[in-house]
C-alpha cells in the first residue's frame, strides 16, 4: 500500500495541501487569553513605575493622568481573525482549513487552486494553513493574526521594562548599603 505524498504522516505534525478552493466560510473572531506568568509581573514592573510617577507628580503638584487598561481587558488576550477555507485534494477528499489573521475576500476565491503547508493544532480544530500560495493568481498570502505585543501595547512593555531596570537598581543600592 502506497501513501499520497498529500497524506499526513503520523511523525510529522505538517501536511501539504494542494486543490481547489470549495468554500470559503466568513470570518470570525477568536480571542486568546494571556497567560499570568506572563501578564502578572509585566504589569507588576509597569506599577513600579506608575508609583515613581505618581510621587513626582505629588512633589512637583502635577495633575495626576487617567488610568490605563483594566487587568480584566489585558487578561482576556488579542482577538484575531479567522477564516475556514475547504480545500478538495488531490484523493478528492475535502479539507478543512483555518487561515488566522485577516485574509482579503478576494485573496482566496472559489475555484481557485491553492498549495499551502498545513499543521495540526491542539484540540480539535482544523488544520492551519500556513503561507497560502494561490496558484491561479500567482499571489502568496501570508495572513498574520494580533501577537502578545500587539494586544498589551508597546507603551506597557516599555514602561515595564523601565519598571525591571528601576527595580534592578534600587536592589543595586540596596545590595551596596550591606
Amino acid at each position: 500500500m502506497t501513501s499520497s505524498p498529500y497524506a499526513p504522516s503520523r511523525t510529522s505534525d505538517r501536511r501539504v495541501v494542494m486543490g481547489r478552493v470549495t468554500e470559503v466560510e466568513e470570518p470570525y473572531g477568536r480571542e486568546v487569553a494571556v497567560p499570568a506568568a506572563v501578564l502578572y509581573p509585566l504589569v507588576l514592573l509597569a506599577v513600579v513605575v506608575d508609583i515613581v510617577g505618581l510621587v513626582l507628580r505629588g512633589l512637583l503638584r502635577l495633575p495626576v493622568p487617567s488610568a490605563r487598561r483594566p487587568l480584566k481587558v489585558l487578561r482576556k488576550g488579542p482577538e484575531y481573525v479567522v477564516t475556514t477555507v475547504w480545500v478538495r485534494d488531490a484523493d478528492d477528499s475535502l479539507v478543512e482549513l483555518e487561515v488566522h489573521g485577516h485574509l482579503n475576500p478576494s485573496a482566496v476565491l472559489r475555484t481557485d487552486r491553492i498549495r499551502t503547508v498545513a499543521r495540526r493544532q491542539k484540540g480539535d480544530l482544523p488544520l492551519l494553513a500556513g503561507p497560502i500560495e494561490n496558484l491561479t493568481t500567482g499571489r502568496v498570502l501570508r495572513p498574520r493574526p494580533a501577537t502578545l505585543l500587539t494586544h498589551l501595547g508597546l507603551g506597557l512593555v516599555l514602561q515595564a521594562l523601565l519598571g525591571a531596570v528601576l527595580v534592578t537598581l534600587l536592589l543595586a543600592a540596596l545590595a551596596g548599603h550591606r
